[in-house]
């Protein structure tokens, strides 16, 4: 439950917080505390990390240990659900009996009307202009940067569409694994058509003409990704009908063993991981993310540099994957159901544009370090997809999700 408050459902709180009440909130030069009939374990991180809440009195619930392990039931405690307006008044009558002097509530809940009648200042807000899309808090406007969530689900979670959701699943499955098989069994061409007609959109934009395999003494040519999902080098591949090798730091067995291309785990050592990467450029085309795990948002993590010292050769390609039921990635849960999942969304999308390749004068073999060149691509593919730079690490994104580093 702490881990689904602190990486799923910040998500959907900031992109569901209403601008009038954040701009008051904002304003507010005194204490902040929140009376929410919600469990105070779902909300209480958020109300306090993001929207710098100096207190928060929600429902308790209940507790059961397990070997050692503490678990909620979901059930509410002995004291049951919280009523505003007496949890109020007993918050208050317990800091010298001083009344609230803002309130703000719903002009539709009976107990917010209650509850901001004990202040000294009260604003309702009304549900209907609440589920206003123009009303709610714009992204630059967010307390926090929305960079790392986790959580398998890209909607919010009503009851109308979590019922659509089950209703997609048997479908979704099944289309799911048509689409991996089309991939893993068919020519490059025929598994993109058939893919593609079974609802799957892929855009395929390139500054670059097709270069064949490597010449005698010559290294192939090194594409560089951002990263988005599992599937990044394997739609690259569908899209230049090709073949190519990916390197990943990490990858399930079940993900190699349906990936329609060659697959090679790196072993986080710099000299190992360099070598093994050179010889693999000497027998074909190479394509690397390095920014060592994929991030939702339009956020790019730092780049490890290393590639850059490998070749001169070196093509950057801009990824955006988009799904309107399923997120395709995860940091905490299976990994090998990355693929199914996202390929279960009814219309999943993928764009890729294989942009110019790099200048020699804007690579090691022109006098650059490997810095420049990561953090210069870097820059090219932000400009492109419209994102924000970085100096954000997997270690990063682990540790805010997941609670460890991130090494498997």
């Amino acid at each position: 439950m702490e881990n689904v408050s602190r990486s799923v459902l910040p998500k959907f709180f900031l992109e569901n917080l209403n601008l009038q009440v954040y701009d008051i909130w904002v304003r507010s030069v005194y204490s902040k505390v929140v009376f929410t009939s919600l469990p105070q374990v779902i909300v209480e991180r958020f109300l306090k990390e993001h929207l710098e809440a100096d207190d928060v009195v929600g429902t308790k619930l209940q507790e059961v240990e397990v070997m050692g392990r503490k678990f909620y039931t979901g059930l509410a405690s002995e004291s049951g659900f919280v009523v505003k307006h007496e949890s109020a008044k007993d918050y208050f009558c317990g800091n010298n009996n001083k009344n609230p002097t803002i309130g703000i509530g719903s002009s539709s809940s009976p107990q917010d009307q209650i509850f901001i009648s004990i202040c000294k200042e009260a604003y309702l807000w009304n549900e209907e202009e609440f589920m206003n899309k123009n009303n709610t808090l714009p992204r630059e406007r967010y307390p926090k940067p929305l960079i790392f969530h986790d959580g398998r689900l890209a909607f919010l979670p009503t009851p109308f569409a979590t019922l659509a959701m089950f209703t997609w699943l048997p479908i979704g499955i099944f289309l799911s694994v048509f689409r991996i098989s089309a991939g893993v069994l068919l020519p490059y061409k025929l598994a993109h058509f058939l893919v593609c007609l079974s609802g799957s959109r892929m855009t395929f934009t390139t500054h670059n003409l097709y270069n064949g395999p490597p010449k005698k003494g010559q290294s192939g040519v090194l594409y560089v990704c951002n990263h988005k999902t599992l599937l990044d080098p394997v739609v690259l591949t569908l899209t230049l009908a090709k073949p190519l090798t990916a390197v990943t730091y990490s990858l399930s067995k079940f993900s190699a063993l349906i990936a329609p291309l060659k697959t090679v785990s790196l072993k986080r050592d710099r000299k190992r991981d360099g070598e093994a990467m050179q010889r693999l450029l000497s027998k074909g085309d190479l394509v690397v993310c390095p920014e060592g795990t994929t991030c939702r948002e339009p956020y790019l993590l730092r780049f490890s540099p290393l590639f850059a010292e490998l070749t001169e050769d070196i093509v950057p390609v801009a990824v955006e994957a988009r799904g309107s039921m399923f997120y395709g990635t995860t940091a905490s849960g299976l990994k090998w159901l990355d693929p199914i999942f996202f390929l279960m969304n009814p219309r999943p999308d993928y764009c890729i544009e294989v942009l110019k390749k790099l200048p020699k004068e804007m690579t090691c073999a022109g006098g650059k370090s490997s810095f420049e060149v990561a953090n210069f691509i870097q820059g090219e593919l932000a400009r492109v997809l419209g994102s924000e730079c970085t100096n954000l690490t997997r270690k990063d994104k682990y540790l805010a999700l997941a609670g460890n580093e991130g090494i498997v």
